[in-house]
């Protein structure tokens, strides 16, 4: 058998199950001349011995970190667990600090972020940029945040709305207006109120460019809304495509939505200016979901036709089912989702408040390690499992991109596919991802394997860092077998799982 820095493939595919993969290999081209000014990972070139778990299967602590975060970062279990006198107690102390990001001092992230200036920008200063430039640091800053940030929760929900509110940016003046779609929509109601967010979000330039909304036009008697936004919010924003609407309901909303704009590049001054225009507006009665509309709305129809989406029982249900498919179950069961929707329901879709409930359900305690990481969770809970330095340059880049899971890039409203067995043809890019990883070839990211080993307690500490629990006999005996148990542990189900 041969051995060396690379993970040996039949390892991989023997732990893997069978399962489906790629046949593309990426070429491995070895690290040179890393800038000292590399932004730190967590736990990186800081490194010191950290308390791992223990067990036949992940504890709370272990489960919570799972779920909650992108992943135990070197010394976070340790600390969790010593938040209360109960593992119960630590996901409730650990839960209300995440709930509360604002009060989260973060100087790591926000020092690797400040070389990134274009986000930065306001809207219009973006269109000096070019689109290639942006797209790269919105890349930067998605991973860097996801593996660098102390406010883990507010990032997991920072890209669930985003998949959420799929926008592609790729498409016309997505291209410079999704980085102000990311910063002023999306991070600033990932953990407010949904209504907020949905009316933020139907008034983001991006989303007018994405879904036509600026092309929504009533000017005489004839003219037929443009339903492509409208269709999209009942869908796959709000109802939920069984969630009772009608042809009918979205013209209707169609109708409500008339008149809302945006200017792009046509215009040389007001760039990415959202107005009003009355005089292109179907400003007659509407009736939406059985709820009449006077005539005479004008502008306001936006918020009462929100209003009514908002308030219906299937949007509650569609919020509470996706919210539990992401954190408890695949195939959530349905008790969980009632409790969550309640939850919804009643704070009016408070989103903090429906995420108590979530996590308090017994279903989120229980149902442990049985979800498959989709691509970005795999190499952002790698890279910070390892405490790894990462400017998330071309080696993190291309690897998301060749696993197609490349931030902000889905071509379809519906997002990503939410579950990790959607992915699984990606398994053989994750194993070389890996291997790359563990052995210092990824370009621009540094990995002291040697010191994390020796901070876990040696090489069974870090499968336990890594795993949640103690590794079983074969995870042993296969780690045993190659130079390189840390590569053929991230690339192995066990981590893969969560």
């Amino acid at each position: 058998m041969k051995t060396g820095t690379h993970l040996p493939r039949r390892h991989f595919l023997r732990l893997a199950g069978g399962a489906g993969a790629l046949s593309w290999v990426t070429a491995c081209d070895r690290l040179k001349d890393l800038k000292a000014s590399l932004p730190l990972g967590p736990g990186a070139d800081t490194l010191a011995p950290f308390k791992t778990p223990s067990g036949s299967g992940p504890d709370l602590i272990s489960h919570t970190l799972n779920r909650l975060t992108w992943g135990a970062a070197p010394g976070e279990y340790a600390r969790v667990s010593a938040l209360g006198s109960t593992p119960e107690d630590c996901l409730e102390r650990f839960l209300e600090e995440q709930l509360h990001p604002e009060k989260i001092e973060d100087p790591v992230t926000r020092a690797a972020l400040a070389r990134l200036e274009a986000v930065r920008e306001p809207v219009t200063e973006l269109f000096e940029y070019k689109p290639s430039q942006l797209d790269s640091e919105l890349t930067r800053a998605a991973v860097i945040r996801a593996s660098h940030s102390r406010r883990q929760l507010y990032e997991v929900m920072v890209a669930f709305w985003s998949d959420h509110f799929n926008i592609d940016s790729s498409k016309l003046d997505c291209r410079w207006f999704k980085t102000v779609d990311d910063r002023d929509i999306i991070r600033k109601h990932a953990l407010g109120n949904f209504r907020s967010l949905l009316r933020a979000s139907a008034l983001s330039p991006a989303m007018l460019f994405y879904l036509d909304g600026r092309e929504n036009k009533h000017r005489t008697a004839g003219d037929k809304p443009n339903e492509n936004y409208a269709r999209e919010l009942l869908e796959l924003h709000t109802l939920g495509i069984h969630g009772g609407y009608t042809q009918g309901d979205v013209m209707e909303a169609a109708r409500c939505l008339t008149g809302w704009t945006v200017t792009g590049r046509e215009v040389k001054l007001g760039i990415g200016r959202v107005f009003f225009e009355a005089a292109a507006h179907d400003d007659g009665a509407k009736s939406v979901l059985g709820q009449e509309l006077s005539a005479g709305g004008g502008p306001e129809d936006l918020d009462r036709l929100l209003a009514v989406i908002t308030a219906h029982s299937s949007t509650a249900a569609f919020i509470a089912r996706k919210l539990c498919r992401h954190f408890i179950a695949d195939e959530p069961p349905d008790p969980a989702v009632e409790k969550v929707a309640a939850a919804f329901h009643n704070s009016a879709g408070d989103i903090p408040e429906t995420l108590r409930a979530l996590f308090r359900t017994e279903e989120f305690r229980t149902l442990r390690g049985d979800k498959i990481k989709k691509p970005f969770h795999f190499i952002v809970s790698a890279l910070r499992a390892t405490g790894s330095a990462t400017s998330c340059g071309t080696g993190v880049r291309r690897a998301l991109q060749i696993m197609g899971h490349a931030p902000f890039h889905y071509p379809t409203p519906e997002g990503p596919p939410p579950s990790g067995a959607d992915w699984l043809a990606t398994l053989l890019c994750r194993w070389d991802f890996a291997s790359q990883l563990a052995g210092g070839s990824l370009k621009c990211t540094r990995t002291d394997t040697a010191k994390l080993t020796a901070c876990a307690g040696g090489r069974d500490g870090l499968l336990r860092h890594l795993f949640g629990r103690d590794p079983d006999t074969a995870e042993c005996a296969a780690a045993g077998s190659v130079n390189s148990p840390l590569a053929l542990a991230l690339a192995s189900p066990a981590f893969q799982t969560f």
